[in-house]
């Protein structure tokens, strides 16, 4: 396989491919060669926006955050975690000795993904999102890290046990996590769907990984809380953003972004895949019907809330990809979906292939699938989303993710993360209107118009 490594000269060309064209995509998933060839090329072309293995630069993150870049730290996490799938549906192991350096050198001194340059951003959600990489280079047999270092379990293991410290479950709204780490970030007096539903998926996930009932517990419980709550609507599905501790939760943005089904939809096939439990089969095939319904209007993956409206921020831009990818992985694990999902995820890989023809080099992805041509938006997300669709596909072809039962060697600790939160502990404040919406995946306050139109607003530095 092609080497990732590219000269300056190249890497300039294709942030510079934004021209529109209308010659046809260089791309098939007519065959599994096919999909395998599209995805190399897609991966190779994504990773000229990653510089961390250059002199001078910063393993394992993209250019960012933003001012000095256009993305936050959790999105090179979950870049990672799709070329974990892609190295598992392909084969090509091209990328591993940089996937495991980048997943290794921002674990942090803690060893629990809480590295000390990212506190002034760090959110729960940030942080799941490495976890779940980490718990997925466990369970796909991911090349184990040098006997030196932390396996992939137990860094899983160390994001979920400080997400489960006392520290972070306080008695506002009742329980759940606040979407902040560091009590003086922006945005801490925040709860929302995304970071209480990567504990969700990293209990799940854990749970039948190791068999121990104590991550089991510990995902129904904020299951139960986001039930409770409201955050999961008890008569549509819908899952909505999140609320602010001053108001007990009760102000719910019904914003509804993709990724937020998602993780609880892969969390929610881990745990009836685990108890072959009748509850958590119904409530997979509840969420999965929504989702399926909102997410992907005529078979292709759709971002409702900002698609249309061109408001859709770099963040929101690659919740499609892990949708995708968490889909794939519910097909396998719950297989009496499979029939009803399979379809989807080809025919909007087929959308999402056919529009990557943009750029001076002609094979550029942009961001809207559905229209069927190259909108000229390019960046990390919009290559790795088409990278994670074409393998959800392939995914059909790899076996289960294992448990420590059935082949698991990764080196787990349950100990890890236990030292606790006291460098990030400090007096509550209320959540102001400058207070901003940017630690990793940006939280949006939705505003209706007259004509029912969205508006958004990020809220400012």
């Amino acid at each position: 396989m092609r080497s990732f490594l590219a000269t300056g000269a190249a890497a300039v060309s294709l942030l510079a491919s934004v021209s529109l064209v209308s010659a046809a995509s260089p791309y098939s998933i007519d065959t599994d060669a096919t999909m395998k060839s599209a995805a190399s090329q897609i991966a190779w072309d994504m990773l000229q926006y990653y510089h961390g293995n250059e002199s001078g630069q910063t393993v394992g993150i993209l250019p960012g955050p933003p001012p000095n870049g256009d993305y936050y730290w959790w999105e090179a996490g979950a870049m990672w975690g799709t070329l974990l799938d892609y190295w598992k549906c392909t084969g090509d192991s091209s990328y591993n000795d940089i996937m495991t350096a980048a997943m290794l050198h921002q674990a942090g001194p803690d060893e629990d993904y809480q590295p000390d340059n990212v506190t002034l951003s760090l959110g729960n959600d940030d942080q799941g999102f490495w976890g779940m990489s980490a718990m997925l280079a466990a369970e796909l047999k991911f090349p184990d890290p040098p006997a030196d270092q932390p396996g992939w379990l137990a860094l899983a293991q160390a994001v979920f046990n400080t997400q489960a410290d006392p520290s972070r479950h306080d008695d506002t709204c009742g329980g759940g996590l606040r979407w902040q780490i560091p009590f003086s970030n922006n945005g801490y007096n925040y709860k929302n769907s995304i970071a209480n539903g990567c504990f969700f998926n990293l209990g799940a996930r854990l749970a039948r990984y190791t068999g121990n009932d104590t991550y089991a517990n510990w995902a129904e419980k904020t299951w139960d809380w986001m039930w409770g709550i409201g955050f999961i609507d008890n008569q549509k599905w819908a899952v909505y953003d999140g609320g602010h501790v001053e108001k007990n939760c009760t102000d719910i943005n019904k914003a509804q972004f993709s990724y937020n089904s998602g993780v609880l939809l892969q969390g929610l096939a881990h745990m009836y895949n685990h108890t072959e439990s009748q509850k958590w089969k119904d409530r997979l095939d509840n969420l999965l019907k929504v989702t399926l319904s909102t997410f992907f209007p005529g078979g292709v993956a759709y971002e409702i809330s900002c698609e249309d409206h061109d408001t859709c921020t770099t963040d929101m831009v690659s919740f499609k990809g892990y949708v995708h990818r968490w889909l794939g992985m519910v097909a396998k694990l719950a297989p009496h979906t499979r029939a009803t999902i399979q379809p989807i995820l080809v025919s909007s890989t087929k959308a999402a292939v056919a529009q990557c023809n943009g750029g001076t080099d002609g094979r550029t992805c942009g961001f809207k699938w559905k229209s069927g041509v190259f909108d000229g938006k390019v960046g990390v997300g919009e290559q790795m989303n088409v990278i994670a669709a074409i393998s959800s596909i392939l995914m059909k072809n790899t076996p289960a993710p294992v448990t420590a039962k059935t082949g698991g060697t990764s080196k787990g600790n349950d100990n890890a993360g236990t030292g606790g939160d006291d460098k990030y502990l400090g007096t509550d404040r209320p959540l102001g209107t400058g207070d901003k919406a940017g630690a990793g995946i940006l939280t949006f306050l939705l505003l209706a118009g007259a004509c029912g139109m969205f508006g958004w607003m990020s809220f400012g530095e």
